[in-house]
């Protein structure tokens, strides 16, 4: 059961970071106009500042769903372990 919960971890980490990536991305359209530079797109002219704006703001949200997943995750641990004492 404990692997169990360590992959479900895993889960919501990439589900979130998912949903984490697709609101950074919306947000930057809607906030500049822009598509957001991924560096997918050549024919789209990106400045520096942009691109390392863009990736500051990608790389802080990226950080935080990591460590709230990861307490989800230890926290869950914990209560399963707690669960299991008392059966």
């Amino acid at each position: 059961m404990n692997l169990f919960i360590k992959l479900l971890g895993t889960g919501v980490s990439l589900g979130a970071g998912f949903v984490g990536t697709k609101l950074v991305n919306t947000i930057w359209e809607k906030s500049t106009g822009r598509k957001p530079p991924t560096g997918k797109d050549e024919d789209v002219p990106t400045s520096l500042q942009s691109a390392l704006t863009f990736a500051l703001i990608s790389a802080s949200v990226s950080t935080i769903i990591q460590v709230l997943a990861n307490r989800g995750t230890q926290r869950a641990i914990t209560r399963f372990a707690k669960s299991q004492d008392i059966v």
